[in-house]
C-alpha cells in the first residue's frame, strides 16, 4: 500500500525525493504489544490526509513520496531486522532521497541511523521520546527497544533527547557518569519550551527519531509503553519547523505506534506527522 494513495507520477520510486520504508518489527515490545500493525495502520490514515498544507501553503505531495514494499522482518534473531532496515535506508540515502522509516518497535533506529551515519559522519541525532533507551540490556536483550539509544551512544553520534521523562537507576547512573546525550526533560519543557535552544545542540546533519510515546497520551494513546506529560501536537510542530528550517534534516523514523482497534485518531496523527516531514523537508520557505 502507497502513502496517499497518490497518482502514480507522484508515487513513483525513480523520481520521489521522499521514500516511506515500512518495517512492522516486534521482537522486544514490553507491555502492550501492537507496532507490528503501525506500519498499515499509518498508511491506511494517510489516504485521509488532505494533500494541501495551510502552514505551508503547499502540496508537499508534489515533491513524490514513493513507497516501498513492506518489509518481512526476519525472526533468526534481535539483529536481523535491524541489518534488513539498514540496507533498506542505505538504498534510499544512496539515491539521494529522504528516508521516512515507519515502525515497528524503536530498536530498529540502530540500523537506520548507521545507515545515515555512513552517508554523513557530521550527523547528531534528534529524538523525541518519553524514555531514555539507555539500558545496556533488556530481558537480557542488547538490542531492546528499550536499549537502542545506548547503542547509538556506542557509534559516537551526538544525541539529543527531548521530552524524557522515565528513566531507570541505572540508565541515570550510566547518564550522570558519562553525560553522553543531552537531555531536555519533559517536566522542564512544560514550564519552559524553546524549540531553537533545543535545535542549537544539534550539528548542521540530523537524524530525526519520534518514539510516538514522546507525545502525551491524550493525543497520542496507541503506544506500548504510554507515559503522562508528553508534549503536545502543537509544540512537536513548532519543534520540526525549527529544526527543518536551520538544520538538514538526512533522514528520519516515526515509531512504536501500537493502533487501537476502534480510535484511529492515533493512526491519523502518525501519517499526518510523515506528511509534515516531506512539506517541512520541501516546502519550508
Amino acid at each position: 500500500m502507497d502513502f496517499g494513495g497518490l497518482e502514480p507520477e507522484f508515487a513513483d520510486l525513480a523520481t520521489a525525493r521522499a521514500v516511506v520504508v515500512p518495517m512492522p518489527y516486534e521482537g522486544t515490545t514490553s507491555y502492550r504489544p501492537g507496532t507490528k500493525d503501525g506500519p498499515l495502520a499509518i498508511l491506511l490514515a494517510s489516504r485521509q490526509v488532505e494533500l494541501y498544507d495551510d502552514e505551508l501553503d503547499a502540496e508537499p505531495y508534489k515533491a513524490g513520496i514513493a513507497t516501498l514494499p513492506e518489509i518481512a522482518p526476519s525472526r533468526r534473531d534481535y539483529q536481523a531486522p535491524i541489518e534488513q532496515t539498514y540496507e533498506a535506508v542505505k538504498e534510499v540515502l544512496d539515491r539521494r532521497q529522504f528516508p521516512i522509516v515507519l515502525g515497528g518497535e524503536h530498536s530498529i533506529s540502530a540500523g537506520s541511523i548507521r545507515a545515515a551515519h555512513e552517508a554523513h559522519p557530521d550527523l547528531s541525532i534528534l529524538q523525541i521520546d518519553a524514555h531514555a533507551d539507555l539500558r545496556d540490556a533488556y530481558e537480557d536483550t542488547p538490542q531492546s527497544h528499550a536499549s537502542v539509544m545506548r547503542r547509538i551512544c556506542e557509534m559516537r553520534i551526538p544525541l539529543t533527547q527531548v521530552g524524557i521523562r522515565n528513566i531507570s537507576a541505572e540508565e541515570m547512573q550510566f547518564w550522570k557518569r558519562e553525560r553522553p546525550t543531552t537531555i531536555f526533560w519533559a517536566r522542564d519543557l512544560a514550564r519552559r519550551f524553546d524549540p531553537a535552544e533545543i535545535v542549537a545542540t544539534l550539528s548542521p546533519r540530523v537524524f530525526l527519531t519520534i518514539d510516538v510515546d514522546g507525545l502525551d497520551p491524550s493525543i497520542m494513546p496507541a503506544t506500548g509503553t504510554p507515559e503522562p506529560g508528553g508534549l503536545g501536537w502543537y509544540q512537536v510542530l513548532d519543534l520540526l519547523r525549527e529544526l527543518f528550517r536551520t538544520r538538514e534534516v538526512v533522514a528520519a523514523d516515526i515509531l512504536e505506534l501500537a493502533p487501537l482497534p476502534g480510535n484511529v485518531a492515533p493512526d491519523f496523527l502518525c501519517a499526518k506527522l510523515v506528511y509534515k516531514l516531506v512539506g517541512y523537508k520541501f516546502c519550508l520557505a
